[in-house]
């Protein structure tokens, strides 16, 4: 369904649940280029907000109650604005949290309705429960707020929403994604400052395509904490507070001193960070095959050093190679989820067709493929019967 379309249904539920129209919103699900495991290390990120949304129809009730339907799972929700009154659907936790949130912080938010629904793909690494708290976040700084809050406070809203009403110990990556995003760019984000810089991302014969290979191994440990535990070891022998701040040349003179499974996470965050850098650099000229060079020079890190990759993802990597694609990685955690592709145009329908036929032979089914465009994030879509035009300085 295009957003177009999701829209007029949006409204249409709008109106046959609680009569007339709302205002509405939307935000942003995102893609990351490169810097993975990098954000807690202190180094950067390179995400971007894309055109698949959550999508919210919003009207102020006049109770203290929220009343709140999803269409995507045909489920209604109903809910005071207490700590005491936390429903106990989990998707409406995520708009509860919202609110809780932001009251904790001395924001007003009063009873509403609302009907919402998504294009995000779940389950693809797209993030789509931070686009769902920062389309209300969003959302409910405009309508009982007069935008007071400012956007790093809207993300840190939806972060804590998930720590603290959906037990996810997320960083900030993702809700910033959602709330920071603009057409055309892509952010880097300095995770141990909170500095940001847009740089243009507007590819000209190149599309960014997902590769979703529809699997996700559960492992026995956690893989997430043991190679958060390495880096923090190499850091401490460097005496850094975190390997944001580690050279390799200093890595190799405590090689010794260290388990080579320690180096190798250390190794690959190191070099991780200038591959930021370098991606950064290469924008502003305008220079994507360096792009696509360093985005698999990622993956190699990823499942090589890191070890976080599989045999699905590594078999998408490697295929992506042969076929000529500028450039492919895992993106995400890893063990599964999507390879992004940066992808000529005169190769796209190729790659596509040759990637869904030679995985389902190779694993008994059809990866899912998602073409995405840089796009803005939260926003106000319609207001009054009126489109909204996106004010590109906010």
């Amino acid at each position: 369904m295009t957003t177009e379309e999701m829209q007029k249904n949006i409204e249409k539920v709008f109106k046959e649940r609680f009569g007339g129209e709302g205002t509405i919103y939307a935000s942003a699900g995102r893609i990351n280029l490169i810097g993975e495991h990098t954000d807690y290390n202190g180094g950067f990120v390179f995400p971007g907000a894309i055109d698949k949304v959550i999508m919210a129809d919003i009207r102020p009730n006049g109770y203290e109650k929220v009343r709140v339907f999803s269409i995507d799972i045909n489920q209604y929700a109903e809910f005071g604005l207490l700590e005491e009154d936390a429903p106990k659907e989990s998707w409406a936790r995520y708009i509860f949290g919202i609110c809780r949130e932001i009251q904790k912080r001395g924001g007003v938010v009063k009873g509403f309705d609302a009907v919402f629904a998504g294009n995000v793909p779940l389950g693809a690494g797209l993030s789509s429960s931070a686009a769902l708290e920062s389309c209300f976040a969003f959302a409910l700084n405009d309508l009982f707020n007069g935008n007071k809050i400012d956007k790093f406070e809207l993300a840190k809203i939806g972060q804590s929403t998930e720590h603290n009403y959906c037990g996810v110990n997320c960083g900030i990556m993702d809700q910033f994604a959602s709330v920071f995003g603009r057409e055309g760019n892509l952010m880097r984000l300095d995770c141990r400052s909170m500095e940001y810089e847009y740089f243009p991302f507007s590819p000209k014969g190149y599309s960014l395509v997902l590769v979703d290979s529809r699997v996700k191994h559960e492992l026995a440990d956690s893989p997430y904490n043991r190679r958060r535990e390495s880096c923090e070891r190499v850091a401490k022998a460097l005496g850094v507070e975190t390997l944001r701040d580690a050279t390799m040349e200093a890595l190799d003179k405590i090689k010794s001193d260290i388990t080579a499974e320690d180096y190798f996470r250390a190794k690959y965050v190191i070099e991780e960070k200038q591959r930021v850098l370098d991606v950064c650099e290469a924008l502003v000229r305008n220079d994507y095959e360096t792009v696509g060079k360093k985005m698999y020079e990622t993956h190699n890190g990823l499942s090589k050093d890191y070890e976080v990759s599989c045999e699905e993802l590594d078999f998408l990597n490697d295929l992506a190679r042969e076929l000529g694609v500028t450039g492919s990685r895992i993106m995400g955690g890893g063990f599964g989820g999507c390879t992004i592709n940066l992808v000529r145009n005169d190769l796209h329908n190729r790659f596509i067709e040759e990637v869904v036929a030679r995985f389902n032979d190779r694993y008994g089914h059809e990866p899912k493929i998602y073409d995405v465009v840089i796009s803005d994030g939260a926003r106000k879509v319609k207001e009054n019967g009126e489109e909204v035009k996106a004010d590109k300085e906010l």
